[in-house]
């Protein structure tokens, strides 16, 4: 059935939890009270990746892209857009010119400068199809690629498209694909293999799989099953964290849709073929993202690492072969063997193949989901796509591959972001988290974060990682309160470097990068903490004082009216003090002051 309009919303998890459902539901209700339900598609879809900017409500064929929607903005939408035909200009999103003067972006996403940029490979069905519909999936070449290789391909012939396309395992190490897979396909003689998606993403601000998930579940299971097919594996596991539940049932509609129709279960498209896949949860433990961890726990047992080798490959689940990739991983597989090994390997770098998605958050203007071709120069992630630093703020820097990786400073915005480069600079890919920092963020305390975090995600088994991060985090601490010494920065060095060579797993081995990579690039801001028992962001509270300068304050009460202790008084008109033994160093005083009388040192 044709249709005069197509209504997409965003329905990834951002949306939702801003009322994306009841936009949804509110459109459908409406189309139908103004007499247009039968002349207008209304579609749910999975995440935009513009999350900034949600919820969303596309509009085709116009090309109008309404952002930060709310459900009374719903009847106006149908009425005037549907019904007559007019843009809302109020809802459609305007680009900053550098004039600084607002201009409605026409013409489709591709002339938003958040998209211009990418490459969508990955995401190329997210925001565009409804996850939970098979059928939608296949109008967009789905399961075509396991028809191609059930029909037209031998297992070798899959692994050596693999092997053309450079495809390199997306969940942070970027071992080449092709050669995990060939080392269980190899493996004869044996009665049983396993294929295994990771979708254990716990990295702090991280959420590009989960995205994945919610918007294009079908690719993960077709990818899993041409899998299957060419390693020799009739059992596949989606091991996913029980925090996801979007995903989680939208992966359950999408088991049940394709055992429906036959592309999933026994003797697939009537081939001798037959594969099936299970969901099974994490808890939320980090280390389970680790993947002899991930498969302890499915088996039953305690999420923690084993020594390699062997490697799951030919030793993984119950013994057998097992083939383990992350979501995304998972999600380049069909495109590759429809379009071909060749066609990937020219997005890229010579050694870094294809497109990464990243979750861009933190300090930047536009947060949100975004891919990239490898090589793509950090300036053009964080100004170009994600529209540089709110409020004129300093960029200082960007933390890459989470509480694994390290940070990449101003310095060197200009690198491209590959597998090597972030390797040369200390820091890694990991699984796509990205996260901004301005002048206003402690590089000290955000080394603090990420080892607090990692000790306590930590499973204990080995020592270098049990006691070796709780050291370093107990370092950083002293240092953040001025009690550091010289001293402490080599033992930090030390520490790390041993817990790096040492440590049974990936954890472990990498939780001493967001210190020794931040100590490296601002060594200065370390000193500062140290010798001159100052913060410079001035985060770190034992080093910050607020005072209140007689000259400047004019009593407007302003600062005495937002602190949260009542340590500031003094009369209207006339000048303040803040009572330093009440005082609990939140800044507030100093964010609201607007005549510059509150100083922080």
């Amino acid at each position: 059935m044709a249709f005069n309009h197509y209504l997409l919303v965003c329905g990834g998890t951002g949306c939702e939890s801003s009322n994306a459902d009841k936009i949804y539901t509110n459109l459908k209700s409406q189309a139908e009270a103004q007499g247009v339900a039968e002349s207008c598609q209304i579609v749910k879809t999975g995440c935009f990746g513009f999350c900034e900017k949600g919820p969303i409500v596309k509009v085709l064929p116009e090309q109008n892209f309404y952002v930060g929607v709310k459900p009374e903005d719903v009847e106006e939408i149908i009425a005037e857009q549907i019904v007559k035909g007019r843009r809302i200009e109020r809802l459609q999103y305007k680009e900053i010119g550098k004039a600084g003067a607002e201009k409605s972006a026409k013409g489709g996403i591709e002339n938003i400068g958040f998209y211009q940029k990418q490459v969508r490979v990955v995401l190329r069905n997210c925001g565009f199809i409804n996850p939970e519909d098979i059928t939608e999936y296949i109008a967009r070449d789905g399961y075509a690629a396991l028809e191609k290789v059930l029909f037209e391909m031998k297992p070798s012939d899959v692994i050596d498209e693999l092997k053309k396309s450079g495809l390199r395992g997306r969940g942070g190490a970027g071992f080449p694909t092709w050669r995990k897979w060939s080392f269980s396909a190899d493996v004869k003689d044996v009665d049983q293999k396993f294929i295994v998606c990771n979708a254990d993403e716990g990295d702090p601000g991280a959420y590009m799989d989960r995205s994945v998930l919610e918007g294009d579940p079908h690719s993960v299971l077709e990818a899993m099953a041409i899998a299957g097919y060419t390693v020799g594996a009739d059992k596949g596991f989606i091991y996913i964290r029980a925090e996801y539940p979007l995903a989680i049932n939208r992966l359950k509609i999408a088991i049940g849709q394709a055992k429906e129709v036959g592309l999933l279960g026994n003797k697939i498209l009537g081939t001798e073929f037959s594969f099936d896949i299970e969901i099974r949860f994490g808890a939320g433990a980090f280390v389970c993202g680790e993947e002899t961890a991930l498969l302890a726990s499915i088996e039953g047992e305690r999420g923690m690492p084993r020594p390699r080798p062997p490697f799951p490959a030919t030793n993984g689940l119950w013994g057998k072969p097992t083939v383990i990739n992350n979501v995304e991983t998972w999600a380049n597989i069909p495109v590759i063997i429809t379009k071909g090994g060749d066609w990937f390997a020219n997005i890229g770098t010579a050694t870094s193949k294809g497109t990464k998605v990243f979750a861009l958050t933190g300090k930047i203007n536009n947060s949100g989901l975004v891919e990239v071709p490898m090589g793509t120069p950090l300036r053009d992630i964080i100004y170009n796509i994600g529209g540089g630093i709110p409020n004129g703020r300093k960029f200082k820097a960007v933390q890459t591959g989470g509480p694994s990786g390290g940070v990449i400073t101003a310095d060197n915005i200009d690198v491209p972001i590959d597998f090597e480069h972030l390797q040369e600079l200390g820091s890694i890919m990991g699984s796509g988290g990205m996260i901004v920092m301005d002048e206003d963020d402690c590089i000290v305390d955000v080394a603090k974060f990420y080892l607090e975090f990692t000790v306590e995600e930590s499973c204990g088994k080995c020592a270098p990682c049990r006691i070796g991060g709780r050291k370093l985090y107990n370092l950083l601490d002293k240092i953040s309160k001025g009690s550091g010494t010289m001293e402490d920065l080599e033992k930090i060095k030390s520490i790390g470097n041993a817990m790096k060579k040492a440590s049974l797993c990936g954890l472990g081995q990498t939780a001493p990068n967001p210190a020794l990579s931040s100590m490296h690039y601002f060594y200065d801001e370390y000193l500062s903490h140290i010798k001159d028992k100052t913060c410079p962001a001035g985060v770190c509270k034992d080093l910050v004082t607020y005072t209140i300068k007689e000259d400047k304050c004019i009593g407007c009460t302003l600062c005495a009216r937002r602190c949260p202790v009542s340590c500031i008084s003094g009369e209207r008109k006339n000048p303040h003090f803040i009572d330093q033994d009440k005082c609990i160093k939140c800044g507030e005083c100093f964010t609201v002051c607007k005549f510059d009388a509150v100083l922080r040192a």
